[in-house]
């Protein structure tokens, strides 16, 4: 018996090993096949640092309503809500969507001292920023070259992945936000995105002490945050009670630290709330959960204020899409419904 299960925790450790290089591989790959579809203007710009003619690209004059991605990574850089006529003949906005995906650093190359912008996923030029922008919008002015961004019409984000910042951009959105971690948030994410009701999720780091939190630093368990998933979903059709009861069903809430062979803290269970509605709802849920009867243990989901969220690397969004038969330990228990 001993032998055999020495034998399961050496295949489970491979596997992992496994998974692990294929990712790294993954990363790559697609980062290289993105490159290879640029266009020559794209790659002039965005790995050659240059620039393109003012009032001779792409969005320069554009208005519609809507996100701006890394032409390379896919990742929001920016929004249509904070991008201004400049006069420049260049898109300009006066910040990010989040500072977290942007890079600044100093450049020389004019024989004078300017800021460059990059795209701190793909490392790609964007172009500049300067103090001259807006004062009642903090006075920066985000100077983009176009053939670094993709733009993505507020119409379509849902669709193309976005749906988490509709918000940003229009007065009439009505999606909630919640952020849950129960174990690898590859499994997590597949699950959620299932229940009818989900418009988006995305997979990332949250709730630890380090800020720019990665993968490297959160799997060692020592920075306090866990894999978590951010779920954007249409309370019209999906209560946030409701999304905490499947939340319960797909993983499992009594134990300690851990999911299946994953053990950390980086695998607690938790719900991150957004406001003291949520609290008092996630209470009343956890409280149900005890006394419902499924359950052997206690629960110990955790209940934590919302904070900063860190996105995981593109290898790990929707991992298991790109990856079927990438590992998971999640799963949905229909005797635990209450």
């Amino acid at each position: 018996m001993m032998g055999t299960i020495k034998n399961i925790k050496l295949l489970y450790v491979l596997a992992v090993i496994m998974i692990l290089f294929a990712g790294g591989s993954a990363i790559a790959n697609d980062k290289e096949q993105n490159i290879q579809a640029l266009t020559d203007m794209q790659k002039y710009v965005t790995l050659h640092d240059g620039t393109e003619k003012p009032f001779e690209n792409e969005y320069w004059n554009n208005k519609e309503p809507g996100i701006y991605v890394d032409v390379i990574s896919g990742r929001a850089l920016f929004s249509s809500k904070d991008k201004f006529d400049s006069g420049t003949g260049w898109p300009s906005f006066t910040k990010p969507i989040e500072e977290q995906e942007i890079v600044a650093k100093p450049d020389y190359k004019l024989g004078q001292t300017r800021v460059e912008v990059r795209s701190k996923n793909a490392d790609a030029h964007l172009g500049h920023v300067f103090d001259d922008g807006p004062k009642e919008h903090g006075g920066s002015r985000y100077c983009i070259n176009s053939a670094a961004l993709k733009f993505i019409p507020k119409e379509q984000m849902i669709d193309a992945g976005y749906g988490e910042y509709l918000g940003l951009i229009d007065k009439d959105y009505k999606y909630e936000k919640t952020v849950l971690a129960g174990g690898c948030f590859w499994g997590m994410e597949e699950l959620l995105k299932e229940l009818d009701g989900v418009v988006g999720t995305r997979v990332g780091y949250t709730g630890g002490t380090i800020d720019n939190a990665t993968y490297d630093i959160v799997s060692t368990g020592t920075s306090g945050h866990a894999e978590s998933v951010e779920v954007i979903f249409d309370p019209k059709k999906l209560s946030y009670g409701d999304v905490l009861k499947y939340f319960f069903r797909i993983h499992d809430p009594t134990t300690k630290n851990q999911q299946g062979n994953d053990k950390g803290t980086q695998y607690r269970s938790v719900i991150f709330y957004e406001n003291d509605e949520q609290y008092k709802t996630a209470q009343d849920i956890i409280k149900k959960a005890n006394e419902s009867g499924v359950f052997d243990k206690p629960i110990v989901t955790e209940l934590i204020s919302a904070g900063k969220f860190y996105n995981a690397e593109d290898y790990h969004q929707d991992y298991l899409d790109k990856n079927p038969n990438g590992y998971t330990c999640h799963y949905i228990r229909d005797k635990w419904k209450f």
